[in-house]
């Protein structure tokens, strides 16, 4: 298992902490990490882009002049996709982009995700994270205090007030153990782990 240290919010030692090697020490490989990602943010698109074809767009069904004599060519209806105005071929209509790749292979990219952080030195583990107030700058100084400025901080169960003092920091963002995805944890430059989670990590990951 690997030791690391654990700190508290003033980046001091105060003990160490094992992480299992079997979620933590994975062999990363980039193209399973580039699957899921790209799975989760297909998922996240809305589909909802839409266009009006020739029959919905409003029009008189009136011919625009006569047929012949004019020079012109023969004239359609004023809905015509060739007239400004008219409607729209081959154009987008609501759908759904989701789609899914096995469940073995989401949890092993999650454990290469976390192993990613742990090799790069990206990851640290807190002893804890409690704040008697709402209070985004206090989250802020800790933060900065740590190095972490664009940080993701896993946390186990609920801590309304680091969740409602983070909420307006840009570059940061609270997840608990439950919502721990791929996407995410390569987003944040820093991965911060509450000592409380890891429990949680495991019990999620152990399958």
């Amino acid at each position: 298992m690997a030791v690391v240290d654990v700190l508290n919010v003033a980046g001091e030692k105060v003990s160490q902490a094992e992480l299992p090697d079997d979620i933590f020490n994975v062999t990363v490989k980039n193209s399973i990490l580039h699957e899921v990602v790209k799975m989760q943010l297909a998922n996240k698109r809305s589909g909802t882009a839409c266009v009006k074809n020739r029959s919905d767009v409003k029009g008189s069904t009136r011919k625009l002049f006569r047929q012949k004599g004019t020079g012109n060519a023969r004239p359609g209806s004023i809905r015509s996709p060739l007239r400004r105005g008219g409607g729209v071929i081959f154009g987008p209509h609501p759908k759904s982009w989701a789609y899914t790749i096995p469940k073995k292979v989401r949890r092993l990219a999650l454990k290469m995700a976390l192993s990613t952080k742990l090799q790069n030195e990206s990851l640290m583990v807190l002893d804890g994270f409690d704040l008697s107030e709402i209070k985004t700058k206090k989250v802020n100084e800790i933060l900065m205090t740590l190095n972490a400025g664009k940080a993701l901080i896993i946390i186990q169960g609920e801590n309304t007030n680091l969740e409602l003092s983070a909420r307006n920091i840009p570059k940061v963002k609270v997840l608990k153990t439950e919502g721990l995805n791929v996407y995410d944890i390569l987003k944040y430059d820093k991965l911060i782990i509450l000592e409380s989670s890891i429990k949680g990590i495991e019990g999620r990951l152990s399958a």
